[in-house]
Formats: C-alpha cells, structure tokens, sequence
C-alpha cells in the first residue's frame, strides 16, 4: 500500500483530543468471567460504549478537548506523513473512506453527510456516554463520530494475533464508517431488537459494515480526493487485503470466545464468525458494489 506522498490530508476530519482530562469516574465492567467476556467482545470493534456497559460512572458528558484537530492538525499534512504516523495515517484513511463514500453518493443522485473521528486516550465521552479504551474502536449514532484510540491497533497485534500492517488499520476505520453509512441509511438501527446469536440482526449489522470496508478497499486507490482530484491511496495491493482478511478473522466472535473463555457459543455471538467477516470483507471487495452488502437477505 502507498500513499500519494503529495496527497493534501484534511485534519479537519479528525478531531485529536488525546491527553484531554475528561470529567466522571473509572470505567466500569461487570465483575467476574462475566466481566471478562464483556470486555474480550467490547473489543471486536464497531459497538458503541451504551450496548455493552462499558460506560463511565457519572454523566454522558460531550467529548471535551480541542475544538478542531489537535496534534494531527500540524504533524499530518501530506500523504508522506500518513507513510511515517500512526495518527496521520488515520487521517489519511478517513480522507479517503469518506471521500469514495461522497462520490458513491452523489452517483446515485444524494448527499453524503460527513462524519469526524476522534482520536483519544484511555477515556473519552460521547453522547453515546462515556468510554474507556477496552471498548475498541465504535462509532457513535448519538454524535456520528467514530473513536478510536490508537492503542488498539497494537491490541490487534499483540492480543488477538492478527498479522498486522496499515490496511488491517485501514480495514478497522473503513468498518466504523461502515455504520456511519448504515446509519444514514436507516439500517443501523435494526441491530436493536434484542436478539443475540449466529443470525441475529447484530450480526448481520456488523457483517455489513464489513462488507461496506471492502467496498472502500476496491475503489480506495481510485477514487480521487475533491480537492486534488487524485486519490489519496495511491495503491493498494494483495497482501494489503490479505491482511485486513486476516484482521478480520482475529476479531470474528469464535476466534474471541475460544481465546478468552475456551470455548465458542454462537448463541451469544454479536459480530460474526471469523470465516463470515472474511466472507462479507471479501464480497465488499469482489464486487466493489454496497447493493451487494445485504447480509439481511
């Protein structure tokens, strides 16, 4: 994967409050193996901090920091920089998802409504509530923002094996704003009925959000930036999609369950199996086409 080294990043997209001092008490998860499942499955990524619990005592107080970009705002300005830094690279990610997910958009004759990431650090809040990091990186409906703490990505490595590489990190963000797009379009919501397990309508959220990422990773190097007209990612190759597969498959609920409990139980699964996440990720990227993501179908 290369960027355009001259790429024009747009900081405005993401908002740094990393190091902010945030009101409210110590994030909280049920104690017990309980606890501990709760937490292994907060960070399979893309639920917000209200469905699980993992919400900090007190007040579901606004993110509090920075009113635009913060550290990215001075250190991200070119696509050279998101090759050196984790955050601008972020950046440049962002960039790029949302600017396919405009053109895609105005194809089909509407308006795309941007979403900002915020990038924070052990804690952060959100109209979703408050949040500490073990939650993994979730998208906010409350607020339409995407939160992301840059640690996970070592998470993803370390703790759940997954091989790693810029476009596992690219996959994690395309994902988020998977539910962004789920969100504009009314479907997010049909992850509420209450229902867990293999074939609930959680999982086949999730799915889509997946599938919504390959779609991105198809057009990724060929969408061009509104500003620039060239695209930010200038190429992305086959062992970057092998290893957002394999990020995927590190995250599937089956992979978690036996990681950390010793055992899978389908019955409780809110995201997906590792082999499903590989299937939508890959028919995202096949086909290149969202009409294809109906994992409701």
């Amino acid at each position: 994967m290369r960027f355009d080294d001259e790429a024009d990043l747009d900081t405005s997209e993401v908002r740094d409050v990393r190091g902010s001092r945030l009101p409210g008490g110590r994030a909280t998860v049920g104690g017990g193996i309980a606890g501990l499942i709760a937490l292994a499955l907060a960070l399979v990524f893309g639920v917000g901090p209200d469905q699980l619990g993992l919400t900090e005592d007190g007040a579901s107080d606004p993110a509090v920091g920075p009113s635009a970009a913060g550290e990215v705002g001075e250190a991200c300005r070119t696509g050279a920089d998101a090759e050196a830094r984790d955050d601008c690279r972020v950046v440049a990610f962002v960039n790029s998802v949302q600017d396919y997910w405009r053109s895609a958009y105005a194809r089909e004759g509407g308006r795309y409504e941007d979403a900002r990431t915020v990038l924070f650090t052990d804690r952060v809040g959100t109209a979703c509530g408050q949040a500490a990091s073990a939650v993994g990186p979730f998208y906010c409906p409350g607020d339409r923002q995407v939160y992301l703490d840059l640690g996970f990505f070592g998470e993803l490595r370390d703790r759940f094996g997954a091989s790693g590489g810029p476009f596992a990190q690219a996959y994690v963000v395309a994902h988020e704003y998977g539910h962004h797009v789920q969100n504009l379009r009314g479907t997010l919501s049909r992850a509420h009925d209450g229902r867990q397990g293999a074939g609930s309508n959680a999982v086949r959220v999730e799915l889509q959000a997946d599938c919504y990422a390959g779609v991105w990773a198809r057009h990724a190097a060929t969408t061009p930036d509104e500003r620039t007209g060239r695209p930010v990612l200038a190429r992305v190759t086959g062992q970057d999609v092998r290893d957002a597969l394999d990020a995927a498959a590190a995250v599937g609920d089956d992979r978690i369950q036996q990681r950390h409990q010793g055992r899978v139980t389908p019955e409780s699964w809110t995201h997906g199996s590792a082999q499903q996440r590989q299937h939508w990720f890959s028919e995202g990227y096949r086909t290149g086409d969202a009409a294809r993501c109906d994992t409701f179908g």
